[in-house]
């Protein structure tokens, strides 16, 4: 879950399309932990792998952070990271296109971590020189399934 900490209507066309929000509870870890602050890019393109903000399907008041998975006929399929924690689409389906808010760019609090790396950054930290070297695709935000 995410708590903002943005004046209300600041993602749905205020002045600019960034806002911050703060994680509450322990889905995203080891990626979030609670009482980290995030910057988020309202409106920005979402793609899989990428770290999003939505609306709660069931309770659209609640602001929750996830990992969208893939994209899928109903919407996003959004999951935890912390995989044992299944409120997630596993419980709740994939989220519609209007309720996913925007793309996490940044995690502010407590130390600076990029979270959304360009496409181009990415291939290459997953191309086969670099992914030998041990956790800096994840250092610079490409999710990288572990097996």
């Amino acid at each position: 879950m995410a708590r903002s900490t943005e004046p209300e209507g600041r993602a749905r066309g205020g002045a600019l399309p960034f806002g911050l929000v703060d994680v509450v509870g322990r889905s995203m870890v080891p990626t979030l932990r609670e009482g980290d602050r995030l910057l988020v890019r309202y409106g920005a393109p979402i793609r899989p792998g990428a770290v999003v903000l939505f609306r709660h399907p069931f309770q659209q008041d609640l602001l929750v952070v996830k990992r969208a998975a893939e994209r899928r006929s109903g919407g996003w399929w959004l999951l935890s990271d912390n995989r044992p924690v299944d409120s997630d689409s596993r419980s709740y389906g994939a989220v519609p296109d209007d309720l996913v808010l925007g793309r996490v760019l940044l995690r502010l609090r407590p130390r600076p971590v990029w979270l959304a790396p360009g496409r181009r950054l990415e291939r290459l930290l997953l191309a086969p020189r670099l992914a030998r070297v041990p956790g800096l695709a994840r250092r610079l935000g490409v999710w990288v399934e572990e097996v």
